[in-house]
């Protein structure tokens, strides 16, 4: 009888095991790719990326996004890679930066010709050249899943001024189908 006590709770602390262990790796034993080891380097050494996402990166509670999107967002007819930096937690992705060899020669190293620092669930897409940047903006009482409102910004590349302006804002409300558009200026 009691060989058969000792196999529940044996394989009660097995799993109990495992989970500490898939906890403390953060879900995911995946090795980095290339691109991704590549663009965690880039943004661990540039002195423009902010403490909080360099600690996340450096402590491995943050990682680069595998689903790194390549695109011309610059118009140059090169791609330029759209990044983003994920908690793996609930805050999901905190920071967005687009990398760029525009006005450089096509072998010049990529450089941050965009970064978005200070976000939460955020998500992008490159449509006809133009980033689009959407956050969670949640308000009093909002569970987790569900924000009020999501906040979607476009920016389109200025090669004169070397820099993207923003071309619009909008407001998404939560439910479903209901749209508040509101345009903002480009920042002088």
């Amino acid at each position: 009888m009691r060989r058969f006590r000792i196999l529940p709770a044996s394989l009660l602390a097995l799993a109990l095991a495992a989970t500490v262990a898939l906890l403390l790796s953060g879900g995911s034993s995946a090795k980095p790719s290339q691109s991704q080891q590549l663009f965690r380097t880039s943004l661990l050494q540039d002195a423009k990326t902010t403490t909080a996402v360099k600690r996340l990166l450096s402590d491995r509670g943050g990682f680069v996004a595998p689903d790194i999107e390549f695109a011309d967002v610059t118009a140059d007819g090169r791609s330029d890679a759209v990044v983003s930096v994920d908690t793996g937690g609930a805050a999901g992705r905190i920071a967005v930066y687009v990398f760029s060899t525009d006005g450089k020669a096509a072998d010049s190293p990529l450089r941050v010709i965009y970064r978005s620092q200070r976000l939460y669930r955020a998500s992008t897409e490159v449509r006809g050249g133009v980033l689009i940047l959407r956050a969670a903006r949640y308000a009093e009482g909002d569970d987790l899943c569900c924000p009020a409102k999501t906040a979607e910004r476009t920016y389109a590349w200025s090669a004169a001024q070397q820099r993207f302006n923003r071309r619009g804002s909008r407001e998404i409300d939560g439910s479903p189908g209901r749209t508040q558009t509101t345009t903002a200026p480009a920042p002088s």
